[in-house]
């Protein structure tokens, strides 16, 4: 059996340069591209834009990739299981820019485990200014997909519902160019209490996403009712100037992440500085989870390092087969 645990996992290096803390801003409209949002290209060549609201009949999603094209985000969905692939940054000019003007693949995959089901239903398309929604039905289970199309902030969420209640697993798999780590700023604050909001949110340890092409890169997987699936063969012994030893270890792969996703769940990306702010985790909810959950710019940020220690990179980058 593998084992699982809910815990965000991560360290710290001392001698690494931290960034210092600051109060994070609001995702900022001027990372957004809001006149020419997203399209969407079908499996025939024919392209939806901004603006376009209803529903695609199935006769038109046969198993070609649905293009998402956007000015800062673009990516490819399957439409029979709305598995995303060659989710990247296109690096396009932007003030919020975190990519340093060059094309990153965040991730190479967002795979669902559909259970052997397939999306059979008409699906119905949301392009609003820089927002894209679409969602598709199947046998027992109904998938939606959420995203911006931003330079930085909350750019996706995949939020997966079965009518027998059990969890979807989900397998991130990143770029060629990207890296899971555990954050040292966090390590060399964990257990710290900071403001946040109203009241306060403890540090705890951070595992982020990062890119040794540019130092303003940082993300992270932002579960919701969601539980990291432990490889058990990709254990790090990472530095832990607050845990007795000065070291934890911790399993998790450099490359590669699984999630069990409850039904009516989610599973998000968060990148820039948003991605390393202190903040309690996500409610435990499952409908119209979005907006109770967005700290708005009442948060402490840690930063994150650049280049990232090798001591504090995940390895192997891929669980043993």
């Amino acid at each position: 059996m593998v084992p699982k645990t809910t815990a965000l996992l991560g360290g710290a290096l001392i001698a690494a340069a931290l960034l210092a803390p600051n109060t994070a801003s609001a995702a900022s409209s001027k990372g957004c591209d809001r006149d020419g949002g997203f399209s969407i290209t079908l499996g025939d060549g024919s392209t939806i834009r901004e603006g376009f609201r209803g529903t695609v009949a199935a006769s038109k999603l046969n198993t070609a990739k649905l293009l998402v094209r956007g000015k800062f985000i673009t990516f490819d969905v399957d439409p029979k299981t709305f598995a995303v692939y060659d989710y990247a940054f296109t690096g396009a000019a932007n003030p919020l820019d975190i990519t340093g003007g060059r094309r990153i693949v965040a991730y190479a995959g967002k795979v669902p485990d559909l259970k052997g089901a397939a999306l059979t239903s008409s699906m119905s398309v949301r392009l609003k200014d820089e927002g894209l929604e679409i969602t598709r039905t199947g046998a027992g289970v109904s998938m939606k997909i959420q995203a911006k199309n931003c330079a930085n902030g909350g750019l996706f969420q995949m939020e997966p519902e079965r009518t027998d209640g059990t969890a979807t697993r989900i397998v991130h798999t990143l770029g060629p160019d990207a890296f899971y780590y555990d954050n040292p700023n966090f390590r060399a604050r964990e257990g710290d209490v900071l403001p946040y909001k109203d009241t306060t949110a403890t540090v705890s340890a951070r595992v982020n996403i990062g890119s040794d092409l540019a130092p303003k890169f940082v993300g992270r997987d932002s579960p919701q009712v969601a539980t990291r699936v432990a490889p058990g063969t990709c254990i790090t012994a990472i530095p832990a100037p607050r845990r007795p030893g000065g070291v934890q270890n911790v399993d998790h792969c450099g490359g590669v992440s699984v999630w069990d996703v409850a039904s009516g769940g989610r599973m998000g990306g968060v990148f820039g500085e948003d991605a390393t702010e202190v903040a309690p985790p996500a409610t435990t909810c499952t409908e119209d989870c979005e907006a109770g959950n967005q700290v708005q710019g009442q948060a402490v940020v840690l930063g994150a390092p650049f280049p990232v220690p090798t001591a504090n990179r995940f390895l192997p980058r891929f669980p043993a087969s």
